[in-house]
């Protein structure tokens, strides 16, 4: 095992939000990324329609679940596998493939969806240019997604990593919705260019 390697496994299991999800039982400490941002946004309530995308393994759409409950519809996607969870079904594949919007009209009955979520990452090749690139590629796919499937004054969250692109994709959110809040949640490593963009208000296709 690399030095890198064993210094992030040491991280990772001395990482309180990976105890505290083992605790209490979500699937990975991104959980705890979402229920801060519903905290301070109350981003999730009952009654609504959630698409998750990039979902595997789960810890969004448990909270999501969590909240609404029976009361709402929780939708997942992924390219890999997901064990089930209570309220949430699970559409595997990829989302810009034509077949999962299909399933997934076909599973909303026509409905549009009052928020979109969206904490996808790509496959790190450790090539810093070659990832930002296919980061900023996978957000405007996300975007060009809800901009399908939502309704209007519904609401966009984006896992946002900062670099080359980043303004383009800003200045696409703003001129879809009427607001954007940035988010950097405690469980969000200091060190990681990530940052999580709250687009509310859309303002319709």
């Amino acid at each position: 095992m690399s030095k890198s390697s064993h210094r992030w496994l040491k991280e990772h299991f001395n990482d309180p939000f990976v105890k505290r999800a083992a605790k209490e039982g979500y699937r990975s400490r991104a959980a705890y990324k979402l229920l801060e941002i519903q905290e301070k946004d109350r981003i999730l309530r009952p009654g609504m329609r959630v698409v998750d995308l990039g979902a595997a393994p789960g810890g969004w759409s448990q909270v999501a679940a969590r909240i609404l409950g029976d009361r709402g519809q929780v939708i997942a996607l992924d390219r890999l596998p997901m064990d089930p969870i209570p309220h949430v079904t699970f559409i595997q594949g990829d989302f810009n493939d034509e077949a999962v919007y299909e399933a997934l009209m076909a599973t909303l009955e026509g409905q549009p969806v009052d928020l979109v979520i969206c904490d996808i990452a790509p496959n790190m090749s450790g090539i810093n240019v070659v990832d930002q690139a296919r980061a900023m590629q996978l957000a405007e796919l996300a975007l060009d997604f809800a901009v399908q499937v939502l309704k209007p004054g519904g609401a966009f969250l984006i896992k946002v990593f900062m670099g080359a692109g980043a303004d383009a994709l800003r200045a696409q959110i703003k001129s879809r919705f009427q607001r954007l809040v940035v988010r950097k949640p405690e469980a969000s490593r200091a060190r990681s260019a990530e940052q999580y963009w709250l687009a509310t208000g859309f303002k319709g296709a």
